[in-house]
C-alpha cells in the first residue's frame, strides 16, 4: 500500500510545526519526513496567531501530536522587515504591518545586544513564540502539565539544512 492510500483514513503526526512561509524552508524536508508525519502551520515570521494557535490545538488535542516545534530560519525576510519597522520606522503596504507589528517585541528585546541583529531577533522570536505557546491555552498547559506534550524551538540553517534547537 502506498503512503497516500495509508493516509486516506486519517493522520497521526508526531509533531506540530509552526514555521515560516519562506519557500526555502520545507519542514518535511528539513526532518526527512513523509506525508502524515508533520502537522504544519506556516506564517511569515513563524509567530503565533489566533488561527495558528487554533490549528496547533487541533494538532495536539485531536491528532495527538506530542510535540510542538517553533521553527525559525536564517535570513528571514519577515524578521528583516520587523527590524526596518523598528529601526527606520518603515511602513509597509497592505497588511504587511500585521507581520512587522507581531515581530516588534522580539526586535526591540535584542536591539542593543552585540552580534548580528537579524540572527538575534530570529532567535528571540522563536523563544517568544515557545513561551507564548507554553502559556497560551488551558488545552496546551494541561497537556504540558500531564507530560503529554513538549514545546521546543529551533533555527533552520539554510546553508547546511540542519536544525539547531535553541529553546
Amino acid at each position: 500500500m502506498d503512503e497516500r492510500e495509508a493516509l486516506v483514513s486519517g493522520q497521526n503526526p508526531f509533531v506540530a510545526v509552526l514555521s515560516c512561509s519562506d519557500s526555502r524552508i520545507a519542514p518535511e524536508y528539513a526532518f526527512d519526513t513523509a506525508r502524515g508525519d508533520l502537522f504544519a502551520i506556516r506564517v511569515a515570521g513563524n509567530f503565533v496567531t489566533d488561527e495558528g494557535l487554533a490549528s496547533i490545538e487541533y494538532g495536539v488535542a485531536v491528532l495527538g501530536a506530542p510535540l510542538i516545534l517553533v521553527l525559525g530560519h536564517e535570513s528571514c525576510g519577515a524578521i528583516e522587515a520587523g527590524i526596518k519597522a523598528v529601526k527606520d520606522h518603515t511602513v509597509f503596504p497592505g497588511h504587511i504591518p500585521k507581520l512587522t507589528d507581531a515581530l516588534k517585541s522580539s526586535v526591540e528585546t535584542v536591539l542593543k545586544q552585540p552580534g548580528d541583529l537579524v540572527e538575534n531577533a530570529t532567535v528571540q522570536n522563536v523563544k517568544n513564540s515557545v513561551e507564548r505557546l507554553k502559556k497560551a491555552t488551558p488545552l496546551l498547559t494541561d497537556a504540558l502539565g500531564k507530560g503529554n506534550l513538549k514545546i521546543v524551538g529551533g533555527i533552520y540553517r539554510l546553508a547546511t539544512g540542519k536544525v539547531e534547537l535553541i529553546a
